[in-house]
């Protein structure tokens, strides 16, 4: 059993952590301040073969994998989960295309965002389908207008999309059965595109953190899809799943990140801090805060590394869901308590837009909601002890 990364990733985690040390932590605040999307950040890490990490190499990606893909979020997180996100966006869309797609949708559509020439989101959620994914109510019907040559014709609003604004296309699922019906195989994913007639940007969110990149509505009016746009099978809802699934290393890392960024600041702080005579960091109380949340860290990051070993296998169908859930769950529980404690550790400067305390303890909390809430992660982790996926003899 290694623990340690190969020298390939040792290696691209060094480069990761240059390059965000360099680009990415001076341009925080003001990206957070702005709410502007960072085009330059986004031109840095292509610069850098970032936008493909998790792909191929046969669609112009660089085959580090899930993995890989982790260790470089887990970096760039320490200073921006904004920037972090945009990394994400390179696997979270592109998911069901790996995992279902056929080869002319990969060739199609993955090379893009490996290069940096295109983008994509994810539309899954709905105003009364988040975490109820069965309730969506966006629907597809086969076309049959005249012209059209088969086909489904799309309609409904997706929400709280991260990228929808700079995406190119979207990986979108929709109910091709009964629209009444809860059964996931009344639900099937269509990669649509943004020029398409009836495709359009809705209201945009204001946002608490994780400010830079537009989260908001996908309206879909009357939109010709064409069939071999159909992503795996009509009804094959299960691959939305299997795609969050192999995502939760992904996102833990972001959660991972922040407690990274959050600790170091918040201990060079009290290292340099007096009150009473001493510096801060010289209280056994202050001391014992700092070491619980760096043993929590180095858990969360086997846990993190492990889940993301699993993915980049394959390992993300029902019997692994616990062990993904479990990295996404305490990462980002982690990522919470981190920032509450830098900001805690710091006092009222903390609270402060001085110091990125107060910024990495609002993008904390949307971590504990995007992409399957710690509720829905508890109750995957309990179905697994439950139904014995995960057992100890």
């Amino acid at each position: 059993m290694d623990f340690d990364l190969s020298p390939e990733l040792a290696a691209l985690q060094q480069s990761v952590r240059q390059l965000a040390r360099d680009k990415v932590r001076p341009r925080a605040r003001e990206i957070d301040t702005t709410g502007e999307y960072p085009a330059d950040l986004f031109e840095a890490f292509r610069r850098a073969d970032l936008l493909g990490l998790c792909l191929p190499t046969e669609y112009g990606g660089s085959g580090a994998g899930i993995l890989g893909l982790t260790v470089a979020i887990e970096e760039v997180a320490k200073y921006s989960n904004t920037a972090a996100l945009m990394l994400l966006l390179t696997r979270l869309p592109t998911g069901p295309v790996l995992i279902a797609g056929n080869e002319e949708q990969r060739r199609r559509y993955l090379p893009g965002i490996a290069s940096g020439s295109q983008r994509a989101a994810f539309g899954l959620s709905e105003p009364q389908a988040g975490s109820d994914v069965a309730g969506m109510r966006a629907r597809a019907v086969p076309d049959t207008r005249a012209g059209h040559d088969g086909g489904w014709v799309l309609s409904g609003t997706k929400c709280w999309m991260s990228g929808v604004c700079q995406a190119d296309w979207y990986t979108v699922f929709a109910k091709t059965g009964d629209p009444s019906s809860r059964r996931h195989d009344a639900i099937t994913a269509f990669v649509v595109e943004r020029s398409w007639d009836g495709v359009s940007v809705g209201r945009t969110d204001h946002k608490m953190g994780v400010r830079g990149v537009d989260t908001g509505e996908l309206v879909l009016e009357d939109v010709h899809v064409p069939a071999e746009n159909v992503i795996g099978e009509v009804g094959g809802f299960r691959l939305a799943m299997l795609g969050l699934n192999s995502m939760r290393p992904i996102v833990a890392a972001r959660g991972i990140g922040l407690a990274e960024g959050a600790l170091m600041y918040a201990t060079e702080y009290v290292e340099g801090r007096e009150a009473f005579g001493h510096t801060i960091a010289e209280f056994q109380g202050i001391q014992w805060e700092i070491a619980k949340l760096a043993v929590d860290i180095e858990a969360a990051r086997l846990l993190t590394y492990r889940a993301a070993w699993l993915a980049d296998q394959g390992k993300f169908t029902k019997e692994y869901v616990p062990f993904l859930s479990m990295a996404k769950y305490h990462a980002t529980e982690l990522a919470v308590r981190a920032s509450g404690l830098a900001v805690q550790l710091l006092g009222a400067a903390g609270y402060m837009e001085d110091h990125p305390t107060e910024l990495w303890y609002r993008d904390a909390r949307q971590l504990t909601i995007v992409e399957g809430t710690s509720q829905v992660q508890l109750g995957l982790i309990a179905r697994g002890v439950l139904g014995r996926d995960l057992w100890w003899d």
